[in-house]
């Protein structure tokens, strides 16, 4: 199973749940990776009637596997910022009922939710369910660089190259965790890295 638990963290770091069917004149699902499972667990005839479904594989194929099940409209794209104007018109063009779920890795339900915040809906009201990857988005908070794909801690800033500490405040503003150099005081006292769950 591709389900990961988080362990309890500060009060900015995000929560996810799991899909649920919900009533609504519509479904919008963002999905990446394995996300897709969460997609067909609770996917029902009757709810892909309504349902626009955006897949980013990130080298999985789980896209016969979401097209068989008959959406109203699909789409399946290589990156976030390829599905990005599609998903952004996909919010902009919604009517009261839009139920959006969104499930996968975390840099992507972020991003996904803070495009749904900007077109007007509460981040209360979008179901998230992470599957997958347990990697960061992280922010460099000197260089203000995003680096995507962090699954160790310290990492080196894919900008700046600053060695970060993996933090896990979280904005959803940005939609990814802050990091601080962590040899500020100490210039080249960077401990080996080891992965952020361990």
């Amino acid at each position: 199973m591709s389900k990961f638990t988080f362990p309890q963290s500060i009060l900015s770091r995000p929560v996810y749940g799991a899909l649920e069917p919900r009533v609504g004149s519509a479904h919008l699902f963002i999905v990446d990776a394995q996300g897709a499972e969460a997609v067909l667990d609770v996917a029902t005839p009757e709810l892909m009637k309504t349902a626009h479904i955006v897949y980013i594989s990130k080298g999985t194929d789980f896209e016969a596997a979401l097209r068989a099940l008959q959406p109203a409209q699909f789409y399946a794209g290589p990156t976030y910022g390829a599905a990005e104007l599609r998903i952004r018109k996909a919010l902009s063009d919604a009517k009261m009922g839009l139920q959006v779920y969104l499930a996968g890795t975390e840099s992507l339900m972020g991003q996904a939710q803070h495009a749904a915040m900007e077109a007007g809906i509460p981040h209360t009201a979008i179901q998230t369910e992470h599957r997958g990857s347990v990697a960061r988005r992280m922010q460099c908070v000197h260089c203000k660089g995003i680096t995507e794909d962090v699954e160790t801690d310290p990492f080196q800033c894919s900008h700046c190259g600053l060695h970060l500490f993996v933090r896990d405040h979280y904005s959803r503003r940005l939609a990814a965790y802050q990091a601080v150099c962590i040899d500020a005081e100490d210039p080249g006292n960077v401990p080996e890295p080891k992965g952020i769950y361990e």
